[in-house]
Formats: structure tokens, C-alpha cells, sequence
């Protein structure tokens, strides 16, 4: 790619991404509210509010490729998840259709954290959002379709479950998402001549593993790490909070929940 728009580049997962594409394209473009204190030599930054419409239509300019992960990454109101999330996710899209890039956007597992830690997903099997982070998530891959269909702009949704150097507890042991497994995702959907509009998990082949069956084909992955060696000093490794362990979004399902029994779980497709 001659030019690159990563947002969110302040974030956790965004100094990573800096790190291993700067110098690797022709143009990198990095935004976020916040500049980081360790920009690489020869990109160039914009500081952008993703709900200013004007601003990340500008930042986009000449691009080929945007690496969407410009958010808020937590459970907040409704109201800051509108402006940063949903409004900022329409934006990015809107840039993409103007220039005909291609978007690789950042989604979530907490589009489906509200199935329980017993069922296997493929991505037919409908969003259940554990919350308005969540929602923003599912919405954005809503929008992803939209955009394939009525404007031919590709992409690509990938389902980050937990995207870090190493698991840290049971719960990982099934979303861990290996730091070099994401950077090859994202290459490869850089990569592949087509793209066209795919839903891919964001994880890495751990035989704990809650997903299965998404749209890679045709991406050439290498293989992908396992979180099972970490397995003896984590699996005991749980929180005391009944919602928590059930739900596969873990803290953010039992974030304000309110029911006094959890509901029948979810029907998976057919």
C-alpha cells in the first residue's frame, strides 16, 4: 500500500501497528486526540476528533488503506459512544467511499458477548452485544455491508477477542489474539487482490477456542499461535462473578447488568 490511515494510533494496539508499518509503506498517516510521545520518523500525524466529519474526511486524503481502530475501547454512555464510535465509524466509512479505500476495521468479540462460554459461533450466528461498546462494534459491521453493497467499498471486520503480548487469565485461554496473528490478518487483508466485505475472527487457533467458520479464504494466514501453553498457570485463573464466567464477553456482560436470572441462551443459526 502507497498510503496508509491508521486511527486510534495513541491507543494500546495502535503504537503496535505504528511500529510495524512505519517504513513499510510509501505514506503512513497516524490520528488519534492524543499524540503519542514516540512518533517514527517520516509519518505524518493529524490529531482529529473522529466525530468531526470535515476532519477525517481531510486526514484520508490519498489514501489507499484505512486501519480503523480509533474508538472508545471501554463500556461508556451512550452518548460518547454515539460521537466516537458511531458517528466516527460513518466517517471513516464515508472517507473510504470517497477515496475507495479499502477499510480494516477493528470489531470486537463484544458484538457476540452475550453468547454463553458453552456455545461454538460462526459469524452467521446473529450480534448479541454485551453493551454500547459492543453495539458500536456490531454497527460498524452493519455499515461495513452497507458500504460493500451500495458503494463497492471493501473491507474487512475483524473480531478482536483479546489482542495481547500473552493471556492473562482463563478467559483468554479462548480469545487470546497474539500480537504477530493480528498484524498478519491485517497484512493479509491488505494483501489479497479482492477483498471484498469479509468477517473474520480475531483470534488466534486456540484449542479452547469459542469461534470457528468466517470469511478467510483465500487470505494465505500463516499459522496462528496457541494460548494453550499458558494453560497450566491460568485456567484457575477466574473472576467471582457468576455473569462474568458465563458470558463469552466476560466483565463487560456483567457490566450494569440488572436481571435477576440470566436468559435462555442464544439460538445459534439453524
Amino acid at each position: 500500500m502507497s498510503g496508509l490511515l491508521l486511527t486510534g494510533a495513541a491507543g494500546f494496539l495502535g503504537r503496535h501497528l505504528t511500529a510495524h508499518f512505519a517504513g513499510k509503506t510509501g505514506r503512513l498517516v497516524l490520528s488519534d486526540l492524543v499524540v503519542p510521545d514516540d512518533l517514527p520518523d517520516g509519518v505524518e500525524w493529524r490529531q482529529a476528533d473522529l466525530g468531526d466529519r470535515e476532519a477525517v474526511l481531510a486526514m484520508a486524503q490519498g489514501v489507499e488503506a484505512i486501519l480503523h481502530f480509533g474508538a472508545l475501547s471501554t463500556e461508556h454512555s451512550f452518548e460518547e459512544i454515539l460521537h466516537a464510535n458511531l458517528r466516527g465509524t460513518y466517517h471513516v466509512f464515508e472517507a473510504a467511499r470517497e477515496q475507495r479505500a479499502r477499510v480494516i476495521f477493528a470489531s470486537s468479540n463484544h458484538a457476540i458477548g452475550y453468547y454463553e462460554r458453552s456455545q461454538r459461533l460462526d459469524v452467521l450466528d446473529p450480534p448479541a452485544p454485551d453493551g454500547f461498546y459492543g453495539l458500536s462494534k456490531a454497527y460498524g459491521e452493519l455499515l461495513a455491508r452497507t458500504y460493500w453493497m451500495k458503494h463497492g467499498v471493501e473491507s474487512a471486520c475483524i473480531r478482536i477477542g483479546s489482542a495481547l503480548p500473552a493471556p492473562r487469565d482463563a478467559r483468554n485461554l479462548s480469545s487470546w489474539f497474539a500480537l504477530p496473528d493480528l498484524v498478519a490478518m491485517i497484512e493479509a487483508c491488505l494483501r489479497v487482490p479482492s477483498l471484498g466485505c469479509r468477517l473474520l475472527w480475531g483470534v488466534s487457533d486456540n484449542r479452547r477456542g469459542w469461534w470457528q467458520g468466517d470469511d478467510r479464504e483465500g487470505l494465505s494466514l500463516p499459522a496462528f499461535d496457541d494460548a494453550e501453553r499458558f494453560a497450566h498457570e491460568l485456567e484457575k485463573k477466574v473472576t467471582d462473578s457468576p455473569i462474568s464466567e458465563r458470558y463469552q464477553g466476560g466483565s463487560f456482560a456483567s457490566d450494569g447488568y440488572s436481571r435477576n436470572e440470566p436468559a435462555p441462551p442464544l439460538p445459534l443459526k439453524g
